[in-house]
This record gives C-alpha cells, sequence and structure tokens, in this order.
C-alpha cells in the first residue's frame, strides 16, 4: 500500500480567506474578497455557474463591495499593503481595472457609506481635513460634484443608514468600543435614537424600513443588546425584540416579506433568526456555520452568508427557498477532511476573583499528540475566540500541539459588564485571567511550565510579553505577533481616529502614568528571558513597528534569545498568501527548537 507522509504546513495555508462579498440585484452575479492566487483580489461567480472567475487583478485588501442596482458599475475600497487607509475604486460590472473615484493623499482614508437609491449618489466619510472625527461628504457621480454634508465633532463619526428619499440619515459617534450613540439627522437637525447619551451603550446596524422608522441594535439598559425602534415623526424609542442572553448583531431588512433577520452572539457560536414585523413571530434558522462572518439579503428574500466553523474553513452560502443551505464557495482544507480536524472543549474555570472564564480547548488527536500545549490570548481585547477556522490552529494541532484559548474579562459574547472589565484595565485582570487558565491547565495535568509555550497577536502579542515579563516561570518560550510591548508609545501611536477614545479604553498617559507603567511589557525586561519570537508588519497602523523594534532591541541589549521576523509588505495581519506560510513554518521552527 502507497504511504502517505502527514500533511505539512502548506496544505493547511492553501486554504484562503474570504473578508466580504457582494450579491448583485437580480442575484446572478456573486462579487467576493479573497486571496484565492495569494493576494487579496475580487472574484465573482455569475448564477447558475459556480466557477470563480477573477473578477479585479488589485492585489490589496478590500473593506467593501457595493453593486450597483441596474448593474451599471462595481463600488470597492482598496487600501496599500496593509496601511488601511482605504479609498474608494469603481469597476464595470463584467470586471477589470480599478478606477478612481473618490480617492487623495495616501495617508487619507475614504470609507463608503451608503449610495442613493438611483446609485447616482455616493455617501462616504473622510479622514482629509478631519483626522480624529471625520468628516461626511456626499458625490455625484455624473456630474463629480463632491459636498461637505456633516463635519464630524467630538468622536469619530460614521454615517450608518440613508433614508429611501435621503431626507435624513443616521449618524454613529464612537466614544468607545462600548459606547457609541446614534442619531438621526433630519434638516440638520439631530436627534438621539435612544433616550439618554449619558447612559453608556451602543448603538448599531440602524436600518429604514420606510422614511420615518428606523431599526437599529442596542444594549441601552440592557446587558445584551436587542432590536429598537425611533419613529422621526413621534420621536418615540422603543424596544422591540430581545432575545434571552444573545447579543444581536448584523441585523437585516426584506422589504418584500416585511422581515429581519439577525445574528446573535452567546460566547463561542452565533445563531441565526428571522422576525415578521406582521406576526412579530421570531424564528430560529439553523446556520451552515457556527460563527457568520457576514449577512446580506437580497430582495428576493433569499440569505446569503458568509462563514466559518472551527473546521470548516471561509465559505459562502444561501438559503433556498428558506429550507436548505447550499455552498456556494468550495473551500477547504487541501486534501484533509473536516473529520480529520479538531473540534474544540469549550470549558469554563473561576478566575482570581471567582469570576468564571469560558475557553475553547483544542486537544491535539492522541495518534499526533507531542505532549505540548500552545496558550493562546486573543486580540482584541474586546473581542473573543470563537468555533472559527483559524488554518494556524488546525496546522499546529496537526503537529501534535494542543491549544488553548480563554476569552478573558473584557472578550464579547458575555454581555456589556464583562466586555467593560477591560477598560482602563488592559494588564491585571485579563492577565490574571490568563494565569488562572494557565493554572488550570497544571491542575488538570495537560500541560506544564516545561510543555507550555505562549502565543498572541496584536492585544494577544500584548498579553503574551507581560505574560513573558511577569510570569516566566509558567511556560517555555514566547511567540510576539505585532503586540504591543510599552502603552505610552502605542497611546501616541494609534490612528488618528482612534484618539478620542484610548482614554476610555486604555488611559491617560499623565493620569495613569503608574497603572500605565506598570501593564507596560517593556518595565519587565529583567524579568523577560524566555526565548521569544516576535513577528511584525512594517505597514501596521494599529501597533506600529516600533513597537516591535524597541522590545527586540532591548532583549538583544540583555542577551535574550530573540528572532524578529518582520514583513515589508503587510499590516496588521497577513494577507498575501507567500507571507502567512513564512510566518507560520517560521513559528513551527522556532517552538520546535525550544521543546
Amino acid at each position: 500500500m502507497i504511504q502517505f507522509p502527514k500533511p505539512d504546513v502548506d496544505q493547511f495555508f492553501r486554504t484562503y480567506a474570504i473578508t466580504t462579498f457582494a450579491i448583485s440585484k437580480d442575484e446572478k452575479k456573486l462579487i467576493f474578497s479573497s486571496n484565492i492566487n495569494g493576494k487579496q483580489n475580487l472574484w465573482a461567480i455569475d448564477f447558475p455557474n459556480q466557477f470563480p472567475y477573477l473578477f479585479a487583478q488589485v492585489d490589496q485588501q478590500c473593506n467593501f463591495i457595493k453593486i450597483d442596482g441596474d448593474n451599471r458599475y462595481v463600488l470597492a475600497g482598496f487600501d496599500h499593503d496593509g496601511d488601511e487607509n482605504y479609498q474608494i475604486y469603481a469597476l464595470p460590472f463584467e470586471g477589470g481595472k480599478p478606477q478612481p473615484l473618490i480617492t487623495g493623499e495616501k495617508t487619507d482614508k475614504f470609507f463608503y457609506a451608503d449610495s442613493s437609491k438611483d446609485g447616482e449618489r455616493v455617501y462616504y466619510m473622510t479622514s482629509k481635513g478631519n483626522p480624529q472625527f471625520l468628516n461626511l461628504h456626499r458625490y455625484d457621480i455624473t456630474s463629480n460634484e463632491d459636498v461637505l454634508v456633516d463635519k464630524g465633532e467630538g468622536a469619530p463619526t460614521y454615517m450608518a443608514a440613508l433614508a429611501p428619499d435621503e431626507s435624513s440619515y443616521v449618524t454613529i459617534s464612537s466614544l468607545a468600543n462600548t459606547y457609541s450613540l446614534g442619531y438621526v439627522v433630519v434638516n440638520g437637525e439631530k436627534r438621539l435614537l435612544t433616550p439618554t447619551k449619558e447612559e453608556v451603550h451602543t448603538v448599531t446596524n440602524p436600518v429604514y424600513t420606510d422614511e420615518n422608522t428606523i431599526y437599529f441594535v442596542t444594549n441601552f439598559g440592557e446587558e445584551f443588546s436587542y432590536i429598537a425602534s425611533y419613529n422621526l415623526v413621534s420621536g418615540e424609542f422603543l424596544p422591540v425584540k430581545k432575545i434571552p442572553s444573545e447579543s444581536v448583531k448584523n441585523l437585516k431588512w426584506n422589504k418584500t416579506f416585511k422581515s429581519f433577520f439577525f445574528v446573535t452572539e452567546k460566547g463561542v457560536t452565533d445563531q441565526l433568526y428571522s422576525y415578521s414585523l406582521d406576526t412579530e413571530e421570531v424564528t430560529k434558522l439553523e446556520a451552515p456555520t457556527d460563527v457568520i462572518e457576514q449577512l446580506t439579503v437580497a430582495e428576493s428574500g433569499t440569505v446569503y452568508v458568509l462563514g466559518r466553523s472551527a473546521t470548516i474553513p471561509f465559505n459562502i452560502f444561501r438559503l433556498v427557498q428558506g429550507e436548505h443551505w447550499e455552498q456556494i464557495t468550495t473551500n477547504h482544507v487541501l486534501g484533509i477532511t473536516s473529520e480529520q480536524m479538531v473540534e474544540p472543549d469549550v470549558v469554563t474555570y473561576p478566575s482570581f476573583d471567582g469570576l468564571e472564564i469560558e475557553a475553547l480547548y483544542f486537544k491535539a488527536k492522541p495518534e499526533l499528540a507531542n505532549g505540548y500545549t500552545i496558550f493562546w490570548p486573543h486580540g482584541g481585547p474586546q473581542a473573543a475566540e470563537r468555533k472559527s477556522f483559524r488554518a494556524m490552529f488546525q496546522c499546529f494541532l496537526n503537529r501534535g500541539y494542543s491549544i488553548f484559548a480563554p476569552n478573558f474579562r473584557g472578550s464579547t459574547g458575555y454581555g456589556s459588564s464583562f466586555v467593560k472589565l477591560v477598560e482602563g484595565d488592559w494588564g491585571e485582570g485579563p492577565r490574571l485571567d490568563c494565569v488562572h487558565g494557565i493554572q488550570w491547565l497544571f491542575d488538570q495535568k495537560a500541560s506544564s511550565p516545561e510543555k507550555l509555550f505562549v502565543v498572541g497577536g496584536s492585544y494577544g502579542g500584548y498579553m503574551a510579553l507581560l505574560l513573558a515579563g511577569r510570569h516566566a516561570d509558567l511556560f517555555k518560550a514566547t511567540v510576539d505577533i505585532f503586540g504591543v510591548s510599552n502603552l505610552f508609545t502605542f497611546l501616541n501611536s494609534v490612528p488618528e481616529h482612534w484618539k478620542p477614545m484610548m482614554k476610555r479604553w486604555l488611559g491617560d498617559a499623565v493620569e495613569d502614568k503608574e497603572r500605565l507603567e506598570k501593564d507596560s511589557p517593556i518595565t519587565y525586561l529583567d524579568t523577560m528571558t524566555n526565548p521569544m519570537l516576535v513577528i511584525q508588519g512594517a505597514n501596521d497602523p494599529r501597533v506600529v513597528k516600533e513597537e516591535s523594534d524597541q522590545i527586540v532591541a532591548a532583549l538583544e541589549k540583555n542577551g535574550v534569545d530573540v528572532e524578529y521576523l518582520v514583513l515589508d509588505d503587510e499590516g496588521h495581519g497577513f494577507s498575501k498568501k507567500h507571507n502567512e506560510i513564512k510566518v507560520y513554518e517560521t513559528m513551527l521552527e522556532f517552538l520546535a527548537k525550544h521543546q
């Protein structure tokens, strides 16, 4: 019998990412952004065919796709090598070379908001002239006239919905990840959608069902987000529908059937629902994946989702006749079935103050296990590790490493109070949650300090560094992927439109000096003695390269075994397939070296 070798790194990373998609009004064309050919480009499918073809060769990340209702053109936003300075381009409906439509200097940002019903006018936000708070503009495609509609003040402001007749629009002012105020603007007058702005809450996903009625998602007065409405005539705010212990997100309206479709987040999984305005009946729909990244509802009522599960990579599905899911894309790990991969166990453990922490525990299959465990603090920090496919996880599991990923305080999916616990406390409560997660592993005899590695990216990279400085005795080595090393330099270097919310999120450099020093990894250089691999994108706008430069230079000066990998054409992530493979091959080599 022919003996085949076990899968290599390349097989796992030949899965591709799908970041966003759009469906034409007639549902004959699907366009999506993916790195199928190694770099992020636009691909299309013309139904009933389901073979994707290259729609636009751009080699850059895309943050939105909008197909004109009359199939005259396509709009899309692209950045440059991960700098996140997205600008707006137009493409022929048949595909081709993107043409600059709404662009400026390389450092300017242009965020698409909405289009008029006839597709003649485009609304967008830009950092040009207002880098911290953003300005709202209206661009006329026919005349090329560009009009300033609203000047952002006090907080970064985004237009989130446009009335069908353009008589009003909704803006969201972001004071923090947990504090965003929704306003409807009518003839220049701003009206708050919720009863008061004094109570910390969020407003997201506004939808007009007619010129005078707005539905949206909020957690005003509640732990979990729900659907609410605002009537422009009466000025009445009304809670509409709550799902107990689940947070609503991704609210979509279908005018034909007078129904909403929405997703809820609860811990590590999502749920999908429909809600009829006429009958007020909520129906739970079986979702095709555990996590839903994007939900789109066509005029016909057909539901399209982009989703993934722990053993299912990014794929696009549609709900046929409301009965069964059809998988449109075919994205899977080369030569490996879902059954050959690892589903995580969902476990809980008590932290230092008795707070219950939920975690995903991926156990390497017994025949592959090498006895080592990777402790993975997620990024965000106001995000969560969920049952969603990571090529890195499944590759490392196949190499014998188990993976433990806790949703420490500050994680989403557990109520608004839990999410707020990280605000003004990046390095104490969440760190101790992680320490108690490590101790849980030791108590379960699942790992030991000689068999444990800490690996994290972004905030997870920050936490990996902090653990390396304050708890080096708990593990053998560290991998830091674009992590914050110094909270003071981080405060000064974040994107301009982040700065208004930094005091609430992290703290003030003067008022909170003592705490920020205590919570900065660079404070603990003398005890940061374990071997370390640092990985950084040169164009990262969120955690700039200097954050990694300074920690590497300091560790080298102290004689610590540190390796440094810089990717010149990446930002806060790895969009190019050859870079992704290089990163994780380097990580595997590093971990093997320090076993």
